[in-house]
């Protein structure tokens, strides 16, 4: 029975190849989109669960997507990731994960 949705906005193939297999073991119907148009035309058709999304893509920042997501996808919990280290912010509404993920921080976000 599916869980949910993921969707993955990164252009790192084997980066997406991991979290699809990660996630779907777990449940949930993945789609990995490797530029930022992509992932937002996914993110309209699919609406889902959980979103994933990196900064420096082709075709823009990700990040800068992050109010439009909040505002026109409140019920998608947004993660942001990124390989490098970036300004803490006092936002509780999404959450900043480094890479490379390490297995156990990815399992506290779906206990």
């Amino acid at each position: 029975m599916e869980k949910g949705k993921v969707l993955i906005i990164d252009d790192e193939v084997d980066f997406g190849f991991l979290l699809n297999e990660f996630f779907s073991e777990k449940g949930y119907r993945v789609f990995v989109a490797l530029t930022l148009k992509e992932g937002m035309e996914m993110l309209k058709n699919e609406r889902p669960q959980f979103i994933f999304l990196d900064n420096i893509l082709p075709g823009g920042y990700g990040w800068s997507k992050t109010d439009f997501i909040q505002t026109n996808y409140p019920e998608s919990k947004l993660n942001l990731i990124s390989a490098m280290e970036v300004p803490l912010t006092s936002s509780v509404s999404f959450k900043i994960l480094y890479k490379p993920y390490i297995k156990d921080e990815l399992d506290k976000l779906f206990v």
